[in-house]
């Protein structure tokens, strides 16, 4: 288990798997404080919401409703794929459930799904999953049959993905709210362990930006000239983040020089002269305007280098 992401460092980390994030008014500190722990955390919990509609299930997320007050997650993931963040800290998205599947996602022993839950919100031996688990709602009817489209399938593999690689598990830290409590059935419509094997696979590689979206079917194609299939280009191998300790020890290496010349790119450059492979000053004040570019402030934007910050960068991989 894990102490919760703050704000800062939350936001940051969808927004380097390519999220597209919405922060409504007071996210940041809209929540059921006082009503219960928040952490140390173990995984992520997808739902359904069993409504229609964006903008009134984003208002009834954060709102909540008679016996049960909002935020009822931190984050309402949309049919176009949008996540509209509304809370964080505790929130009433869980509810009790089985200890037996906690145990297997904070150890990620279980082989294609958790234990079966004989526990709910109210029974003996349940434990508190608004404590343990980040909570995002999916706009959907819940009924079986009201379609999941792939821009909302991508979207919770980033946003499962981008968690899990902040705190380092692996996709078994992610379940569904019907994983987690016997009286559940969500998410309906997709199964968990496939969406587990989208994670696990997008966690084998470096964040990557969204694709862009597909040609419109009815776009017409010359008949004089067909397309002849290519192959996509490889994505360019990224430098995986060494570690914050690596900047601390002040070395000279060639990342060094690569993350200079990245921040320059970002117009975050605060170099005289340079970038170089020493670590310096400028390199921090350099990668503290990129950190306060991503939105984090205080002690999160003091220059030295974070995971989530450093997966945004993107910095190009050298030998």
């Amino acid at each position: 288990m894990a102490a919760p992401l703050t704000a800062d460092r939350f936001v940051a980390a969808l927004r380097a798997e390519g999220v597209t994030v919405v922060e409504h008014d007071g996210w940041r500190t809209h929540n059921r404080s006082g009503h219960g722990s928040w952490g140390p955390v173990a995984g992520v919990m997808i739902h359904h919401t069993v409504s229609a509609g964006t903008d009134n299930t984003v208002r009834m997320c954060s709102d909540g409703y008679a016996g049960l007050p909002g935020p009822l997650c931190h984050g309402v993931i949309a049919k176009d794929g949008s996540v509209h963040l509304i809370g964080n800290g505790r929130a009433n998205h869980a509810g009790g459930g089985d200890p037996s599947v906690l145990q297997a996602v904070i150890t990620e022993t279980y082989g294609d799904r958790p234990p079966t839950p004989r526990f709910h919100e109210g029974s003996p031996g349940a434990v508190d999953g608004n404590a343990r688990f980040y909570g995002f709602e999916c706009v959907n009817l819940g009924n079986g049959t009201d379609p999941w489209p792939p821009a909302q399938l991508d979207a919770i593999e980033r946003v499962a993905t981008a968690l899990c690689r902040a705190h380092g598990w692996g996709a078994k830290s992610v379940i569904g709210h019907s994983e987690w409590s016997d009286w559940k059935n969500d998410p309906r419509g997709f199964g968990m362990p496939v969406m587990r094997g989208r994670v696990q696979k997008r966690l084998g590689g470096a964040p990557a930006a969204k694709p862009p979206a597909p040609t419109s079917p009815s776009t017409p194609t010359s008949p004089t000239s067909p397309a002849s299939p290519t192959a996509p280009p490889s994505a360019p191998r990224l430098q995986p983040f060494p570690g914050t300790s690596f900047f601390k020890a002040n070395p000279s290496s060639p990342i060094v020089t690569a993350m200079g010349r990245r921040l320059m790119a970002e117009g975050c450059g605060r170099y005289q002269v340079g970038p170089g492979p020493r670590w310096s000053e400028a390199d921090r004040r350099s990668y503290a305007a990129w950190q306060q570019r991503l939105g984090f402030t205080g002690a999160d934007a003091d220059g030295w280098p974070g995971r989530a910050s450093w997966n945004a960068l993107k910095v190009p991989y050298t030998a």
